[in-house]
């Protein structure tokens, strides 16, 4: 095994031009396999987070009542359900889920809600706006809003709002004026605002308005429950069976952001496998590289071999030398692409802090390690090929040519 390794070694280093080319042709490829990588994956995490970022991962709200289903089974009839208008969904019992939902270990934070629709009235102009009571200590729990605020604070107080950038500018407001807000329930309060946010989310920026909780009750006739109950998760790739669970323990509606984002999660998975398909054409490219470079030095060489042949060398151990060859630029050559990708990537800022149009790369999803054992596998594979025909070669032919 130790002579197979030095007669490799002294066959890679007679030619340190070519076998430095080689190495190098190698690393290139790494370098594209870890660079897609980064690019792909960091892509997918700064698409995500530009889309999901700002909404809950899993929303909980009231079951829904089906009117057929209060029928005896063998009655047969055609039942139409009509609501009224000022009808809401509600959870009466929040509190008695909110210990259960907030225990899963992956549940990062709650935020219970009452969520309506209303108008904002300035003098005499009037806008059209959803209204969402939240805790006062939890305004920035699911929409990072201190982030985005523009002016003004996140403290909310029983007579304070806080608003859109776009609506606040649609009504001429700034921090400290005040607004009258009517709800959908007719119900009308003075409210004043206390800040104005910018999410870069057209609909959320010229609709969206906060208030406390105990104001959105009072806005909309709802002494007791909720409307939902938004969650956050600590990995938000959990949310389907984070929402599965919940439902099967509560009996309550558990909806995961992935149900109304499917067109996203399509153009992901298309993403992704265009960056396998790039991967695996550096790898192919590696592949046929090493496997040339070592027909082409079985070629040269077969007067050595022939020697080696007829000095009582096996077979097997021909092919041990040229597979070696294989393994160690596969190897030598993985290591510096990776090396140099990792130097490469570090300077670029993770996804989630990237700027505006900046490249989402992301030197965590380098996939470093597979990079290098794809690459030392692919030239081990494409050193078999050349072996073999070394391990052919006939001492009595080739010793005199």
């Amino acid at each position: 095994m130790l002579y197979g390794l030095k007669i490799a070694l002294r066959y890679l280093t007679a030619n340190k031009g070519q076998t430095g080319l080689l190495i190098a042709g190698v690393a290139v490829g790494v370098f594209v396999f870890i660079f897609m990588s980064a690019l792909i994956g960091g892509l997918a995490v700064f698409l995500v987070q530009r889309t999901v970022g700002d909404i809950a991962h899993v929303t909980v709200e009231a079951p829904s009542r089906d009117p057929a289903s209060l029928l005896p089974p063998d009655v047969g009839a055609l039942v139409a359900e009509q609501r009224a208008t000022n009808q809401r969904q509600q959870l009466r019992t929040a509190d008695a889920f909110l210990p259960l939902i907030e225990a899963l270990p992956e549940v990062a934070v709650t935020s219970q809600q009452i969520v309506g629709n209303g108008f904002m009235v300035r003098g005499v102009v009037t806008a059209p706006v959803s209204v969402t009571g939240v805790e006062t200590d939890k305004v920035s729990a699911i929409a990072d809003i201190e982030k985005a605020l523009q002016d003004g604070s996140t403290d909310l107080a029983n007579s304070s709002v806080i608003m859109g950038s776009t609506l606040a500018s649609d009504l001429g407001v700034s921090v400290g004026q005040v607004v009258r807000l009517q709800s959908d329930q007719d119900v009308e309060r003075p409210l004043v605002v206390s800040g104005i946010f910018e999410l870069g989310v057209e609909a959320l920026d010229a609709r969206s308005a906060f208030v406390s909780l105990s104001t959105a009750r009072t806005l909309f006739n709802l002494p007791q429950g909720i409307s939902r109950i938004e969650i956050k998760l600590s990995d938000l790739n959990q949310a389907p069976p984070v929402a599965r669970r919940i439902a099967n323990e509560t009996g309550l509606k558990a909806t995961p952001w992935t149900e109304g984002n499917s067109q996203l999660l399509d153009g992901l998975r298309a993403q992704a496998n265009s960056g396998n398909l790039i991967k695996a054409f550096a790898l192919i490219t590696i592949v046929i590289g090493v496997a040339s470079a070592l027909l082409l030095s079985t070629y040269r060489r077969r007067p050595e071999i022939g020697i080696m042949r007829a000095m009582g060398a096996s077979r097997g151990f021909v092919i041990l030398v040229f597979v070696t060859q294989g393994a160690l630029i596969g190897l030598l050559g993985g290591l510096i692409g990776a090396g140099l990708g990792y130097a490469a990537l570090l300077p670029f800022p993770v996804p989630e802090l990237a700027p505006p149009g900046g490249l989402p790369v992301d030197v965590r999803q380098g996939a470093y390690g597979l990079a290098i054992s794809l690459t030392a596998i692919g030239a081990i594979l494409a050193s078999i090929l050349p072996a073999r025909a070394a391990a052919r070669v006939d001492p009595v032919s080739v010793i005199g040519q």
